[in-house]
């Protein structure tokens, strides 16, 4: 029997604010097999879980992330932006699932170092875009990647031979039955991002999608459990 994954996009984000400890937790609570999280660089490499270049959006504060330290953005938040390794702290043994919006070799390679060290590398995943996904498996060539495309042409063979993806991670507008029948038949897993309606919820079920990222992740598990 199929088994369609349940991911939560940033945490709970309806409920609680994305990217933060609390947002994570309320998510597995609700039954998500797997938490997306946002990962960015402090000034001093940390990382930590953050979707923007600044704190404007979330925390009022129009910081470049990029020019504060762990420290510093600590204090802006009062504590509220996670360092990743909290994050994989405070899930357990659940997985994440790790985005990395902008990422250069630095980030990547610290993101990876902090995964390594914590002894997490079965319970994370790594999403983002071609460019980035070659660096992650550079910096790990056992690591779990799901290849983000936004494009119904198909990624081009040279490039799946060099990333590896275990996933292709599509805009769940692209995905249809005959682009599912496709992926598998490459030899991949389907995922989609980011529909929020039991309409598109269904349709993705329907067409045979793997694996599903959303904001409302306690109406997917509860529509693919009926």
């Amino acid at each position: 029997m199929r088994t369609v994954t349940a991911v939560a996009h940033r945490g709970d984000p309806y409920r609680v604010r994305e990217n933060t400890l609390p947002s994570l937790r309320s998510a597995l609570a609700l039954g998500a097999d797997v938490v997306e999280v946002d990962v960015r660089l402090t000034r001093d490499g940390v990382p930590v879980l953050l979707h923007d270049a600044t704190l404007e959006r979330l925390w009022r504060h129009d910081r470049p992330l990029s020019a504060l330290s762990a420290d510093e953005v600590r204090g802006l938040t009062a504590g509220g932006v996670p360092t990743l390794a909290d994050a994989l702290e405070q899930a357990a043994s659940a997985r994440l699932m790790i985005d990395l919006p902008g990422a250069d070799t630095a980030t990547v390679r610290a993101v990876v170092a902090t995964v390594h060290d914590l002894g997490a590398q079965e319970r994370v995943q790594y999403c983002a875009g071609a460019r980035t996904m070659l660096l992650v498996r550079a910096a790990d060539p056992a690591a779990e990647i799901a290849l983000t495309w936004t494009s119904l042409a198909p990624p081009r063979h040279a490039l799946l031979d060099a990333v590896r993806p275990r996933w292709l991670n599509y805009r769940f507008p692209l995905v249809t039955r005959d682009l599912a029948a496709r992926v598998h038949r490459d030899g991949y897993l389907l995922s989609a991002w980011t529909p929020d309606t039991r309409r598109s919820m269904r349709r993705l079920l329907d067409a045979g999608t793997d694996s599903i990222t959303t904001n409302r992740v306690d109406l997917l598990t509860a529509l693919r459990d009926t």
